[in-house]
């Protein structure tokens, strides 16, 4: 990926839909946490997929 999200905005947008009350300790562990998570699927994200491969695979029973 070429830019990294605004995770601490996103937390603090979270925190407003879902109505939690964080803490300054928690929210900075959260924003920690997100980062890591970022960096470990940056790989991933980075593969290059073959326009010919399926998104997802489809069932057929």
């Amino acid at each position: 990926m070429s830019s990294q999200p605004d995770w601490a905005t996103y937390i603090a947008q979270m925190e407003q839909i879902l109505a939690l009350e964080l803490d300054d300790a928690r929210r900075a562990e959260l924003l920690t946490q997100f980062n890591r998570i970022a960096a470990m699927a940056e790989p991933l994200m980075a593969l290059p997929l073959d326009e010919r491969l399926e998104v997802a695979g489809v069932f057929h029973p």
